[in-house]
């Protein structure tokens, strides 16, 4: 890479266009997959792997009518809503976690957006989880301004609220939510001073444009979110969403190179849908740039690669996770070696 390519690559933009991004999409596979590694050499050492494991402490029941989403109460999936789990239950997932690798806690609850009276209750496992030296992040749907503040005093480091798909194709797939009101709750987590975890799904009926004009949307937010989870559609039977056209795996893997050049600083998450993709698929993600997956447990209600898979995957690849630094007093995990840098996918 040029001094004055390697330069423009390192500006952190926010005015980009689509047309721009279509001329990404459009670029032949190896030209593309090389300006996104080299983007990626620039920020992240691209042999290291951030490591998350995703619990669901609240399952099912959720009013919402997301398309793709088991969750939603008023699908017939066979997901029994479930109440808020216990901090020592949740505690133990963690342990378990840290054990097999993690360096990430994340905590699910399928909620519209939390009643005040829940945010004592998840701000216990949030300063619980953090004692044990693991970087925490929830995703509880929407957030006021004073929640938002709650979970930060409580030690979160990461809120999840994902965009999910481009503002036009948006209205097909949610109506109980407007875009605007995702808008908002980052606002709201930004100004608490958490870092964002925002991404969305690819494979839901969108069009290139529309998976463009998703990206759009996250390159072009206020500040870069510091974790950009980009899930694959899991279709799962009795959701609007079952039986949509399979996603060609090469515009998945053009779709994370897109994000690792639009958001260079970004982390670029593997999030749902990595059940079903091949170690092949899985590798050209990481070479486009992704440095961040899920392990173990279920991804919220939906399958994960099990441990073992992804350690011999891993191993294959050369590849080893991003470790961790804690510090004595309030315990907080950094991830070493890298800029300062999960809704129902997450």
């Amino acid at each position: 890479m040029s001094a004055s390519v390697q330069a423009a690559a390192s500006v952190l933009r926010h005015d980009w266009q689509q047309a721009e991004l279509l001329a990404l999409f459009d670029l032949p596979f190896p030209e593309l997959l090389h300006r996104a590694a080299s983007v990626h050499r620039l920020h992240f050492d691209p042999a290291q792997v951030q490591v998350s494991t995703l619990l669901s402490v609240k399952t099912g029941g959720c009013p919402e009518d997301c398309a793709y989403c088991p969750q939603a109460q008023r699908y017939h999936t066979g997901v029994d809503a479930q109440k808020l789990m216990s901090t020592e239950a949740v505690l133990e997932k963690a342990r378990q976690a840290k054990a097999a690798g993690a360096s990430r806690f994340c905590m699910g609850a399928a909620w519209r957006s939390p009643k005040d009276r829940d945010i004592p209750k998840v701000a216990a496992m949030i300063r619980e989880v953090k004692a044990l030296g693991l970087e925490t992040c929830a995703t509880l749907g929407m957030l006021s301004a004073p929640q938002a503040d709650a979970l930060k005093t409580a030690g979160l480091d990461y809120y999840n609220h994902n965009l999910d798909t481009a503002p036009d194709f948006y209205g097909q797939i949610i109506h109980t939510r407007e875009y605007q009101d995702r808008l908002d709750t980052l606002e709201h987590v930004r100004d608490a001073g958490m870092k964002t975890c925002c991404g969305g799904i690819v494979g839901m009926g969108e069009s290139r444009a529309q998976r463009a004009g998703l990206l759009l949307a996250l390159a072009n937010l206020p500040a870069h979110p510091d974790s950009v989870p980009i899930n694959r559609l899991v279709q799962v039977e009795g959701t609007p969403l079952h039986g949509t056209a399979e996603l060609d795996p090469f515009e998945f893997v053009r779709t994370i190179a897109i994000a690792r050049i639009t958001m260079p600083h970004s982390m670029v998450r593997l999030s749902a849908g990595r059940e079903s993709m091949s170690d092949e698929l899985q590798a050209l993600c990481f070479a486009a740039g992704a440095n961040s997956i899920f392990y173990g447990e279920k991804l919220l209600t939906t399958g994960n690669p099990d441990v073992e898979r992804d350690q011999a995957l891993f191993a294959r690849l050369g590849l080893r996770p991003m470790a961790v630094e804690v510090h004595s007093g309030t315990v907080h995990a950094d991830i070493v070696e890298t800029p300062s840098t999960c809704e129902r996918a997450a």
